[in-house]
């Protein structure tokens, strides 16, 4: 088969992150069974405009909101057999807000993969953009792809997409795999005394890591160190917030940072928060979980109540207040963190890339059939 996957970033992007890594992963498990993949995204200035990556390969093109329209042209010029973009069996569309609607240009039968609804992350795009978006993702979307199949990645994004009007017979659930743990991955060197947290989050306005460095603030009266793994527009904002907070000393942003350095952060930690207002699944968990580290999470955030099994693998809260009191309670007990991480560790094992990609493999080829 030759697959085209649409996304509007890839991983290479500055704002790339776990549902870009999801189709990755997929488009390699794809490339390795012997299919030809091609992966269409915006260009941006760290990334040439064609590529090839683990038997992928990579086309760029347009910006922010031109990727769309230029996605639609080299499709339509595909089917005139011009461009890479032709003779196309079967098209994965990534609903990240809104969707390519490949399916209104192409005659290929098209897959709308997504991760979660995103009507609590529109607002930071502004008063008119947010209710156009949000147009267009919960009106126009369910419409255009009505009996086309779906992909998501967790139960609870599932129900949302049904709450839009999206049939429950066409969605399947197909879920995040995880990376293997490098093989030498450096052993940081713990400060007698002191205590480690640590987020694995794109630095943006919905992940809320303000919460995060309020509880490291709430518990000033402690030895305790916040790691922030990660980039995004959001940095300096957080940076001063933390200032604001009087604990710039004790969050450290690094950045991005290689897979050895990112896995010694997480290892080194006692506790992984993620206050983000919404996600899909979380794939941040599975990495934390790796190392035996378990999440504190918001249970409104939808896909954390699949991939935090509360009480078992980490704990589900309400309110930034709660944030900051089950953060304490797994500080004071050691035996209960140790507990929840190695049943997190247990239940990661569970997950690999080559299941999802397997289970995406059968569905692309019973539609192509």
């Amino acid at each position: 088969m030759k697959i085209l996957l649409l996304c509007w970033r890839d991983s290479t992007h500055p704002q790339g992150g776990g549902s870009e890594r999801y189709l990755e992963r997929v488009g390699e498990y794809l490339a390795r069974q012997g299919h030809e993949v091609v992966y269409r995204t915006a260009g941006h200035t760290d990334a040439p405009r064609r590529s090839h990556r683990n038997g992928v390969r990579y086309s760029r093109s347009g910006g922010k909101f031109t990727v769309y329209p230029r996605a639609w042209v080299g499709i339509v010029l595909g089917r005139m057999g011009i461009g890479t973009l032709g003779d196309i069996d079967v098209v994965v569309d990534t609903q990240n807000g809104i969707p390519f609607f490949a399916r209104l240009v192409s005659d290929a039968p098209t897959v709308l993969l997504t991760h979660h609804c995103h009507r609590e992350q529109w607002p930071v795009a502004g008063a008119f953009l947010s209710r156009v978006g949000w147009f267009l993702e919960s009106r126009v979307a369910p419409r255009v792809y009505r009996g086309a199949p779906y992909v998501t990645v967790s139960e609870s994004s599932r129900g949302e997409l049904v709450e839009l009007g999206v049939a429950a017979e066409d969605i399947e659930i197909i879920g995040n795999g995880v990376d293997p743990v490098p093989e030498d991955v450096p052993q940081l060197r713990r400060a007698e005394g002191t205590s480690y947290l640590v987020t694995l989050s794109r630095l943006v306005p919905h992940k809320q890591l303000e919460h995060a460095i309020d509880v490291v603030a709430a518990l000033r009266d402690r030895e305790l160190v916040l790691d922030v793994i990660g980039s995004g527009w959001w940095d300096d904002q957080l940076r001063e917030h933390a200032r604001r907070r009087g604990v710039e000393d004790r969050v450290v942003f690094h950045g991005q940072v290689t897979e050895d350095y990112k896995h010694a952060l997480l290892a080194r930690a006692s506790v992984h928060l993620m206050p983000s207002r919404k996600e899909g699944w979380g794939l941040a968990v599975m990495e934390a979980a790796q190392h035996g580290v378990p999440t504190i999470g918001y249970r409104s955030a939808g896909g954390l109540r699949d991939s935090i099994v509360d009480g078992e693998t980490g704990l589900l809260v309400d309110t930034p207040a709660e944030l900051t009191v089950c953060t304490t309670r797994l500080l004071d007990a050691p035996e209960l963190t140790a507990r929840l991480g190695a049943a997190a560790r247990t239940r990661a094992q569970g997950f690999s890339w080559e299941l999802t990609g397997g289970r995406f493999a059968a569905l692309l080829s019973r539609l192509a059939a």
